[in-house]
């Protein structure tokens, strides 16, 4: 005898009806991520911007720079502090980053029974400028310099588009061509939604946005050395006075303080990926005085060279992505 089927009804009432709706799409995208993401980890998939991350326990506070991306959790909860701002994220609204930002990320709700399920699409910023052109969208004032970082309220059409670029990963002979229509539609998505002109602004060319988004990049390719604020403002074609306010209203901090985190998180990389020692690891990132560095250190990352170093030998199996997605 054949079983009956269950038919899922949604309420009558509109708003409770629609995040129905919403619930029943975020509890298809967690299947699909978890059904392409065989254990815990960051998992690069077979289209080139997109990963998936799976992780059955929390993770602790991690230092790390959030590159131009959206990420969406289809399960789990998620902190990111920038400076002295507090981001919390779920399922109910997902964060984006307009250009490379240096946070903190701990991942607070995760279990083997309710994974943390994370979409992540990364950006590509000329693809971003020529849709704006193409829809003829507003541009923001040109003064103005908004966050890098904000959340946005998950809607349903987000994540129907969210589930239509992770499908084809079950038909990878789909992917070439219709990988770029699903991310065109995200970003159309993103664009059009209510802190859409941020993504707006940091697109434009000669934006100051724009322009910081420059002068991280130039900021990025030589954190090792002295800073000189003069040669970053000429980068990024601003007045030293103006790089330093926008680029705090952008970041959240001054140049300095972000070209500190840059030289301690690679810092840290080195003492645990190469096994140097404090003092050359310090030497590699820039720094002259050995006490200065691990005073720093210390600072950063809640204890010294060595002790952060075992804690991260014992962890190194752990898993520790909270800062990434």
């Amino acid at each position: 005898m054949p079983q009956p089927t269950l038919t899922l009804i949604p309420p009558s009432d509109p708003d409770t009806a629609e995040q129905w709706r919403l619930d029943q799409r975020m509890n298809d995208l967690a299947g699909l991520i978890l059904s392409h993401t065989p254990g815990d980890g960051i998992h690069q998939t077979a289209i080139a911007r997109l990963h998936l991350v799976h992780l059955t326990v929390p993770q602790p506070p991690a230092i790390g720079i959030y590159q131009p991306s959206m990420c969406i959790l289809a399960q789990g909860r998620k902190r990111v502090m920038l400076g002295d701002e507090v981001y919390i994220y779920d399922r109910s609204r997902y964060i984006v980053g307009t250009v490379g930002m240096a946070v903190t990320g701990e991942v607070l709700d995760a279990t083997p029974e309710r994974p943390y399920l994370c979409f992540r699409l990364d950006f590509d910023p000329r693809a971003i400028a020529d849709m704006v052109l193409e829809l003829n969208l507003a541009i923001p004032p040109r003064q103005a310099s908004a966050r890098g970082l904000f959340l946005e309220n998950a809607s349903i059409p987000m994540v129907d588009a969210a589930l239509r670029l992770i499908g084809l990963l079950d038909t990878p002979e789909d992917i070439a061509a219709l990988a770029p229509l699903a991310e065109r539609e995200l970003l159309y998505r993103l664009l059009r939604s209510p802190q859409g002109w941020r993504l707006v602004q940091a697109a434009m060319q000669d934006s100051h946005a724009q322009r910081i988004a420059r002068a991280i990049h130039w900021l990025q390719g030589r954190f090792t050395e002295p800073l000189r604020i003069d040669d970053m403002a000429a980068a990024a074609h601003m007045s030293a006075s103006a790089l330093h306010h926008h680029f705090k209203a952008v970041t959240a901090m001054s140049p300095l303080q972000y070209q500190k985190r840059l030289r301690l998180q690679e810092a840290r990389r080195l003492l645990l990926s190469e096994s140097l020692d404090a003092a050359t690891a310090g030497h590699r990132v820039g720094y002259e005085s050995p006490s200065q560095f691990s005073r720093e250190y210390g600072r950063m990352f809640g204890a010294p060279p060595a002790r952060d170093l075992q804690r991260l030998r014992l962890a190194r199996d752990g898993l520790a992505v909270a800062s990434q997605y």
